[in-house]
């Protein structure tokens, strides 16, 4: 059977607004002689390729590795974060996923934390500012042992780097009716908080990370599930439960409080 006789012909209904003060609204495309071997980013960059010749606009959307490991693929499609597959990003999602003649609506991901830039592209540096504020251990020189000099337990390091496979591509926040943001800070805190480097500033973490997350605009977690559901990397709301838990624990009594001269 020849590659063009599996060829799919698509109509994409695509989010266009050319910047945050621009009334949005979508536009109706057709994706023409689609193979189904081709990634959704491929199949976006055909029909770019097409405006282009048009003298139109190209649709503006983010990408970068291309390899399911930068996170910046951020798109709604038929309103599912990163597409009707589990545990992928857009650019894992191959075409072969739709039939000859679906309709496909992309748009952007929808936060008051995330600003729209251009068409399906983001503003998402609300995370990156939350990681700076404590996404990280401090590092002094001196008498520090190595790394793999602590003996780390298995379920401790299992349970870190099931956290660390966090790519902060916003889709829990996308995906969350309220927008939160608490799966992916949960998964910073963790990644962290349970080895033995990260545990010494652990209260200190969960406080800054959770307090830059508020002021951010992020909303609340009520516990829908969606952020599993929509996690391209199958992080689990446990985390967030070990979150909440360690932030409890970090609010000094008040006793800790006037002993150290105020909080």
């Amino acid at each position: 059977m020849s590659a063009d006789h599996n060829a799919m012909n698509l109509t994409l209904f695509v989010w266009r607004q050319k910047n945050a003060k621009d009334k949005g609204r979508l536009e109706r495309y057709e994706a023409k002689s689609v193979s189904p071997d081709m990634s959704f980013l491929e199949m976006l960059d055909i029909v770019n390729e097409d405006l282009i010749k048009q003298g139109s606009d190209p649709i503006v959307f983010d990408h970068d590795c291309r390899e399911g490991i930068c996170g910046m693929c951020s798109q709604m499609i038929n309103g599912v974060a990163h597409g009707p597959e589990a545990e992928i990003t857009v650019c894992q999602l191959h075409m072969r996923r739709f039939k000859d003649g679906d309709s496909i609506y992309i748009e952007p991901w929808r936060s008051k934390a995330f600003p729209l830039i251009s068409d399906l592209m983001v503003d998402r540096r609300a995370f990156e500012r939350i990681i700076q504020t404590y996404g990280y251990t401090s590092a002094h020189t001196g008498g520090v042992p190595d790394g793999n000099a602590t003996t780390i337990p298995k379920p401790a390091a299992e349970m870190a780097m099931d956290a660390a496979a966090c790519i902060g591509c916003g889709a829990c926040v996308a995906a969350c009716p309220n927008a939160s943001a608490m799966l992916f800070v949960a998964a910073k805190v963790s990644h962290l908080g349970v080895l033995p480097q990260g545990e010494v500033e652990g209260a200190r973490r969960v406080r800054a990370m959770v307090a830059q997350m508020d002021k951010e605009g992020f909303g609340n977690c009520t516990n829908h599930y969606e952020c599993e559901a929509a996690c391209p990397k199958g992080i689990k709301v446990t985390f967030i439960s070990r979150m909440n838990r360690e932030l409890m624990k970090s609010i000094p009594t008040g006793d800790e409080v006037s002993a150290a001269g105020g909080f």
